[in-house]
This record gives C-alpha cells, structure tokens and sequence, in this order.
C-alpha cells in the first residue's frame, strides 16, 4: 500500500472516489435530494483547494488502484471515503489512523463529521457524539450528521 499526499495530479480521480462512494453509500440513508447536496458539496473547486493546501492524502493498494482518501485540517478529519468494493478490507481503518496520528502531533482530540453511513464505524473507534446537526437543503430535503470528537491522549 502507498499513503501519500495528494498532489493536483490526482484531483480528478479523488473526486470520482468520492462522488462514485457516495452516490453507491448514501442512497440508504438520505433521500436523493440530499445525496445531491453531498456529491455537489464535494465540489471539484473545494477539492482543489484542499489538496492545494496538503490537507488531502489517498490511499493506493498494491497494484497502485486509488481505493480510498481522507483529509486533515488542524484537529479536523473529514472526507474520508473507500471505494465501496474495497470496503470491509481495513483500507477505512488505515486512513484513520494515519489522520489520527496526524492530528496527535498537535492536538489531544480529533474532531469530525460523521455522515449516518459512518456513525457505528466512528464509535467503535472510540469517537462520541458532542452534537447532532442538521440542514434543510433544496427541495425540502433535510441533512443530518452528528459532530464526534475523540480523546487520543490525556490531557
């Protein structure tokens, strides 16, 4: 496996990753109204930013297939998505614990926004919920997701 940051090079197949993974993920949770905001939310102009500022890493398996990415900004993990088909392989685990180990550099707690798909993957690795949030978006679509947050080291 190679972690790496992303460089401007990789825009167009990190925003595949994450629209492709959200429109296959989100349909069971939100109504399609709301998968539209999140895949037009992710917009290539953002991304570009990020990865402009060195906040975005991808991860890329042996044979050198892009199967997931995340971001880090300060004490803030977001973006963190696997291809559906490489799901279930540890490839989320391993992008978590490289931004985690990130954000321990600096800071006693991570923070992040946890969409419904990716609560129970967030509280077994100890993350708890500090918040609920919520949004009416267009068409009277309403966006939820709780703000976790999770201690890595006392303080």
């Amino acid at each position: 496996m190679e972690y790496r940051k992303a460089g401007p090079e990789d825009l167009e197949a990190v925003l595949n990753l994450v629209r492709d993974t959200i429109r296959t993920t989100y349909p069971r949770y939100y109504p399609q109204g709301c998968v539209d905001f999140f895949v037009d939310w992710h917009s290539p102009e953002r991304l570009f930013t990020a990865i402009a500022d060195g906040q975005v890493s991808v991860l890329l398996d042996d044979g050198g297939n892009l199967v997931g990415t995340g971001s880090q900004e300060g004490n803030h993990i977001t973006r963190v998505f696997v291809l559906p088909r490489y799901q279930g392989r540890g490839y989320g685990r391993y992008i978590l614990d490289r931004l985690e180990e990130a954000v321990a550099k600096d800071c006693d707690t991570v923070r992040l926004d946890a969409s419904l798909p990716a609560v129970q993957l967030y509280e077994r690795r100890g993350y708890r919920t500090v918040e609920h949030q919520s949004e009416e978006a267009e068409g009277s679509c309403v966006l939820v997701w709780d703000v976790m947050e999770k201690y890595l080291r006392e303080g």
